[in-house]
């Protein structure tokens, strides 16, 4: 059964837009790899300055994705998450829409 997740992620910032576009479509994949799950709405949030600094970076472009997701998958790819490089934070939550 699948349930709907929001994962809000923070890309290490790059000036090339195509670099941040390749690891926004790569954490798309991880969802939906292995029917997985399905992504069901991409909000780019943009480049923001960090509150502290993360692994010696100022800004990180941030991402928010709404998806539709087997919890019993999450751990591969929360495991994902935390060894990609390119990737400086994430927060995956359960929400409860009616």
């Amino acid at each position: 059964m699948r349930y709907p997740y929001e994962l809000t992620f923070i890309v290490r910032n790059d000036p090339s837009d195509e670099v941040i576009n390749n690891a926004i479509g790569q954490v798309q994949s991880w969802v939906e790899a292995n029917s997985m799950g399905q992504v069901t709405k991409v909000d780019r949030w943009g480049r923001r300055r960090l509150a502290y600094e993360l692994d010696k970076q100022r800004e990180g472009y941030y991402v928010c994705l709404t998806a539709e997701m087997d919890p019993a998958n999450l751990a591969e790819l929360e495991r994902n998450l935390k060894l990609s490089p390119s990737i400086l934070r994430y927060l995956l939550i359960r929400t409860d829409r009616n």
